[in-house]
Protein backbone atom coordinates (compact mmCIF):
# COMPACT_ATOMS: atom_id res chain seq x y z
CA UNK A 1 0.00 0.00 0.00
CA UNK A 2 2.60 2.15 0.50
CA UNK A 3 4.20 1.58 -2.98
CA UNK A 4 1.17 2.25 -4.35
CA UNK A 5 0.53 5.90 -2.84
CA UNK A 6 4.40 6.47 -3.50
CA UNK A 7 3.57 6.09 -6.93
CA UNK A 8 0.69 8.21 -7.11
CA UNK A 9 2.87 10.77 -5.45
CA UNK A 10 5.12 10.55 -7.77
CA UNK A 11 2.37 11.24 -10.89
CA UNK A 12 0.97 14.58 -8.92
CA UNK A 13 2.56 18.26 -9.45
CA UNK A 14 4.85 19.39 -6.98
CA UNK A 15 4.44 22.90 -7.10
CA UNK A 16 1.34 25.59 -6.68
CA UNK A 17 2.28 26.30 -10.64
CA UNK A 18 2.03 22.77 -11.60
CA UNK A 19 -1.32 22.21 -10.33
CA UNK A 20 -2.48 25.59 -11.56
CA UNK A 21 -1.89 24.18 -15.18
CA UNK A 22 -3.33 20.40 -14.61
CA UNK A 23 -6.43 22.27 -12.89
CA UNK A 24 -6.98 24.55 -16.23
CA UNK A 25 -6.84 21.66 -18.39
CA UNK A 26 -9.38 19.78 -16.26
CA UNK A 27 -11.02 23.24 -16.48
CA UNK A 28 -11.09 23.68 -19.19
CA UNK A 29 -11.75 19.92 -20.99
CA UNK A 30 -14.82 20.29 -19.02
CA UNK A 31 -15.95 23.35 -20.76
CA UNK A 32 -14.83 21.96 -24.05
CA UNK A 33 -17.68 19.07 -23.31
CA UNK A 34 -20.14 20.89 -22.25
CA UNK A 35 -19.90 23.18 -25.38
CA UNK A 36 -19.49 19.69 -27.30
CA UNK A 37 -22.55 18.17 -25.87
CA UNK A 38 -24.37 21.37 -26.93
CA UNK A 39 -23.45 21.97 -30.08
CA UNK A 40 -25.49 18.60 -30.94
CA UNK A 41 -21.91 16.69 -31.46
CA UNK A 42 -20.65 19.09 -34.01
CA UNK A 43 -17.88 17.04 -34.83
CA UNK A 44 -15.46 20.52 -35.44
CA UNK A 45 -16.08 21.44 -31.80
CA UNK A 46 -14.89 17.54 -30.02
CA UNK A 47 -13.16 18.45 -26.40
CA UNK A 48 -9.64 16.76 -27.79
CA UNK A 49 -9.39 19.18 -30.73
CA UNK A 50 -10.95 22.38 -29.32
CA UNK A 51 -9.34 22.38 -25.85
CA UNK A 52 -5.49 21.16 -27.13
CA UNK A 53 -5.84 24.56 -29.51
CA UNK A 54 -6.78 26.32 -26.25
CA UNK A 55 -4.22 25.03 -24.08
CA UNK A 56 -1.28 25.55 -26.65
CA UNK A 57 -2.74 28.55 -26.92
CA UNK A 58 -2.58 29.75 -23.29
CA UNK A 59 0.63 28.16 -22.86
CA UNK A 60 2.72 30.16 -26.07
CA UNK A 61 0.93 33.37 -24.26
CA UNK A 62 2.41 32.56 -21.14
CA UNK A 63 5.56 31.20 -22.44
CA UNK A 64 5.29 28.19 -20.56
CA UNK A 65 7.75 25.24 -21.88
CA UNK A 66 6.28 21.85 -23.12
CA UNK A 67 8.28 20.03 -20.47
CA UNK A 68 6.91 22.03 -17.87
CA UNK A 69 2.93 21.10 -18.73
CA UNK A 70 3.99 17.45 -19.53
CA UNK A 71 5.03 17.48 -15.91
CA UNK A 72 2.67 19.05 -14.67
CA UNK A 73 -0.14 16.98 -15.98
CA UNK A 74 1.26 13.37 -15.72
CA UNK A 75 -1.12 12.22 -13.27
CA UNK A 76 -3.86 12.48 -15.88
CA UNK A 77 -1.49 9.29 -17.98
CA UNK A 78 -2.78 7.16 -14.27
CA UNK A 79 -6.23 7.56 -15.51
CA UNK A 80 -5.44 6.11 -19.52
CA UNK A 81 -5.33 2.60 -17.76
CA UNK A 82 -8.74 3.00 -15.77
CA UNK A 83 -10.47 4.27 -18.72
CA UNK A 84 -9.28 1.52 -21.13
CA UNK A 85 -10.37 -1.57 -19.03
CA UNK A 86 -13.80 0.42 -18.06
CA UNK A 87 -14.57 0.07 -21.79
CA UNK A 88 -15.15 -3.68 -21.21
CA UNK A 89 -18.29 -3.03 -19.10
CA UNK A 90 -20.33 -1.95 -22.32
CA UNK A 91 -18.61 -5.01 -24.36
CA UNK A 92 -19.92 -7.61 -21.68
CA UNK A 93 -23.16 -6.12 -21.89
CA UNK A 94 -23.64 -6.29 -25.37
CA UNK A 95 -21.51 -9.58 -25.98
CA UNK A 96 -24.45 -11.68 -27.68
CA UNK A 97 -24.59 -8.41 -30.58
CA UNK A 98 -20.75 -8.98 -30.86
CA UNK A 99 -21.04 -13.18 -31.47
CA UNK A 100 -23.75 -12.52 -34.19
CA UNK A 101 -21.65 -10.21 -35.96
CA UNK A 102 -18.21 -11.62 -35.65
CA UNK A 103 -18.00 -12.84 -39.01
CA UNK A 104 -18.08 -8.88 -40.62
CA UNK A 105 -16.52 -7.98 -37.76
CA UNK A 106 -13.17 -10.07 -38.50
CA UNK A 107 -13.00 -9.12 -41.99
CA UNK A 108 -13.52 -5.38 -41.39
CA UNK A 109 -10.86 -5.57 -38.76
CA UNK A 110 -8.54 -7.48 -41.19
CA UNK A 111 -8.90 -5.70 -43.84
CA UNK A 112 -9.03 -1.69 -42.27
CA UNK A 113 -5.68 -2.71 -40.17
CA UNK A 114 -3.91 -4.02 -43.14
CA UNK A 115 -4.75 -1.23 -45.70
CA UNK A 116 -3.84 1.42 -42.86
CA UNK A 117 -0.73 -0.03 -42.35
CA UNK A 118 0.14 -0.28 -46.43
CA UNK A 119 -1.28 2.81 -47.18
CA UNK A 120 0.79 4.70 -44.83
CA UNK A 121 3.96 3.13 -46.00
CA UNK A 122 3.19 2.99 -49.74
CA UNK A 123 2.09 6.79 -49.67
CA UNK A 124 5.16 8.08 -47.38
CA UNK A 125 7.42 6.56 -49.40
CA UNK A 126 6.13 7.55 -52.65
CA UNK A 127 6.58 11.28 -51.06
CA UNK A 128 10.22 10.40 -50.03
CA UNK A 129 9.80 9.96 -46.25
CA UNK A 130 12.80 8.76 -44.65
CA UNK A 131 12.54 5.40 -43.09
CA UNK A 132 12.51 6.95 -39.70
CA UNK A 133 9.34 9.27 -40.53
CA UNK A 134 7.46 5.96 -41.99
CA UNK A 135 8.59 3.66 -39.07
CA UNK A 136 7.46 6.36 -36.65
CA UNK A 137 3.66 6.95 -38.59
CA UNK A 138 2.89 3.62 -38.85
CA UNK A 139 0.93 2.26 -36.33
CA UNK A 140 -1.25 6.07 -36.11
CA UNK A 141 -4.60 3.97 -36.44
CA UNK A 142 -3.49 1.96 -33.03
CA UNK A 143 -4.73 3.65 -29.51
CA UNK A 144 -1.23 5.90 -28.01
CA UNK A 145 -0.04 3.25 -25.88
CA UNK A 146 0.69 1.02 -28.85
CA UNK A 147 1.39 2.93 -31.36
CA UNK A 148 4.07 4.53 -29.63
CA UNK A 149 6.14 1.64 -28.64
CA UNK A 150 5.29 0.13 -31.40
CA UNK A 151 6.66 2.79 -33.58
CA UNK A 152 9.99 2.98 -31.31
CA UNK A 153 10.87 -0.88 -31.76
CA UNK A 154 11.03 -0.98 -35.51
CA UNK A 155 12.73 2.54 -35.32
CA UNK A 156 10.60 5.56 -34.86
CA UNK A 157 10.26 8.08 -32.80
CA UNK A 158 7.94 7.96 -30.61
CA UNK A 159 6.75 11.64 -30.12
CA UNK A 160 6.16 11.80 -33.89
CA UNK A 161 3.90 8.11 -33.25
CA UNK A 162 1.87 10.17 -30.72
CA UNK A 163 1.32 13.34 -32.76
CA UNK A 164 0.12 11.27 -35.89
CA UNK A 165 -1.89 9.12 -33.74
CA UNK A 166 -3.89 12.52 -32.13
CA UNK A 167 -3.83 13.47 -35.86
CA UNK A 168 -5.85 10.10 -37.19
CA UNK A 169 -8.17 10.34 -34.42
CA UNK A 170 -9.58 13.64 -34.70
CA UNK A 171 -9.38 13.46 -38.68
CA UNK A 172 -10.86 10.36 -38.22
CA UNK A 173 -14.51 11.80 -36.54
CA UNK A 174 -14.31 14.96 -38.17
CA UNK A 175 -14.41 13.17 -41.64
CA UNK A 176 -16.49 9.99 -40.84
CA UNK A 177 -19.75 12.26 -40.53
CA UNK A 178 -19.38 13.56 -43.70
CA UNK A 179 -18.38 10.16 -45.62
CA UNK A 180 -21.21 8.08 -43.70
CA UNK A 181 -23.65 10.52 -44.97
CA UNK A 182 -21.70 10.17 -48.96
CA UNK A 183 -21.25 6.74 -48.64
CA UNK A 184 -25.38 6.09 -47.38
CA UNK A 185 -23.89 4.18 -44.21
CA UNK A 186 -26.49 4.56 -41.72
CA UNK A 187 -26.13 1.40 -39.53
CA UNK A 188 -24.80 2.22 -36.01
CA UNK A 189 -22.91 -0.75 -35.70
CA UNK A 190 -20.88 -0.02 -38.65
CA UNK A 191 -20.54 3.73 -37.72
CA UNK A 192 -19.29 2.88 -34.28
CA UNK A 193 -16.82 -0.35 -35.21
CA UNK A 194 -15.44 1.79 -38.22
CA UNK A 195 -14.96 4.41 -35.86
CA UNK A 196 -13.23 2.36 -33.39
CA UNK A 197 -11.09 0.42 -36.36
CA UNK A 198 -10.46 4.21 -37.48
CA UNK A 199 -9.95 6.55 -34.89
CA UNK A 200 -9.19 4.59 -32.07
CA UNK A 201 -9.89 6.22 -28.57
CA UNK A 202 -11.01 9.40 -30.37
CA UNK A 203 -13.65 7.41 -32.19
CA UNK A 204 -14.59 5.41 -29.38
CA UNK A 205 -15.13 8.35 -27.27
CA UNK A 206 -17.54 9.91 -29.97
CA UNK A 207 -19.22 6.42 -30.33
CA UNK A 208 -20.19 6.49 -26.21
CA UNK A 209 -22.17 9.57 -27.55
CA UNK A 210 -24.70 6.82 -29.35
CA UNK A 211 -25.12 4.55 -26.32
CA UNK A 212 -23.73 2.06 -25.19
CA UNK A 213 -23.82 -0.68 -28.09
CA UNK A 214 -22.44 1.45 -30.09
CA UNK A 215 -19.60 1.95 -27.22
CA UNK A 216 -19.31 -1.66 -27.21
CA UNK A 217 -18.62 -2.25 -31.12
CA UNK A 218 -16.32 0.54 -30.98
CA UNK A 219 -13.94 -0.81 -27.94
CA UNK A 220 -13.86 -3.86 -29.70
CA UNK A 221 -12.39 -2.80 -32.97
CA UNK A 222 -9.94 -0.24 -31.04
CA UNK A 223 -8.96 -3.15 -28.55
CA UNK A 224 -8.41 -5.28 -31.63
CA UNK A 225 -7.04 -3.23 -33.78
CA UNK A 226 -4.20 -2.00 -31.57
CA UNK A 227 -3.55 -6.14 -30.77
CA UNK A 228 -3.27 -6.55 -34.78
CA UNK A 229 -1.47 -3.27 -35.58
CA UNK A 230 1.50 -4.75 -32.72
CA UNK A 231 1.89 -7.72 -34.93
CA UNK A 232 1.89 -6.34 -38.22
CA UNK A 233 4.65 -3.58 -37.48
CA UNK A 234 7.32 -5.75 -37.15
CA UNK A 235 7.46 -6.61 -40.74
CA UNK A 236 7.25 -3.10 -42.00
CA UNK A 237 11.32 -2.61 -42.04
CA UNK A 238 10.85 -5.85 -43.99
CA UNK A 239 8.52 -4.21 -46.59
CA UNK A 240 10.56 -0.98 -47.08
CA UNK A 241 13.76 -2.83 -47.54
CA UNK A 242 11.57 -3.92 -50.22
CA UNK A 243 10.32 -0.78 -51.51
CA UNK A 244 14.29 0.51 -51.50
Amino acid sequence: MVEFWSIIYRYLPQTLGQWGLLSMTVVLYILGRYCYLRSALNPLLIPVLTVVVVIVGVLLWWGVPYELYAQSTRGLQLLIGPATVAMAIPLYMHLPVIKRLWKPLLAALVVGSVVAILSTVLIAWSFGASHTTIASIVAKSATMPVSIPASEAIGGIGSLAAISAALTGISGVLMAGPLFALLRIKDKHVQSFTLGLAAHAIGTARAVQDGNEAAAMAAIAMGLTALLTGALVPFVPWLLVLLG
